[in-house]
């Protein structure tokens, strides 16, 4: 029963059909989209983010 299962399996000797190829544009796609995401973000609540830092620094710290 195990021999039949084995030979059900396909060979592997580095040369074969490589299923994990075609996920890659997807990982691209996924990343580019992220970074756009965060530049997009950046630039609108930018400013209103280095506000609120430096107004807890000032805070924590004390005027400089």
């Amino acid at each position: 029963m195990l021999r039949r299962a084995l030979r059900a399996l396909p060979a592997r000797d580095g040369h074969g059909d490589r299923g994990d190829r075609g996920d890659v544009p997807g990982w691209v796609l996924v990343t580019l989209m992220t970074a756009g995401l965060v530049v997009g973000l950046w630039a609108v609540a930018g400013p209103r983010l280095q506000q609120v830092f430096t107004h807890s620094m000032d805070a924590v710290v004390g005027r400089l």
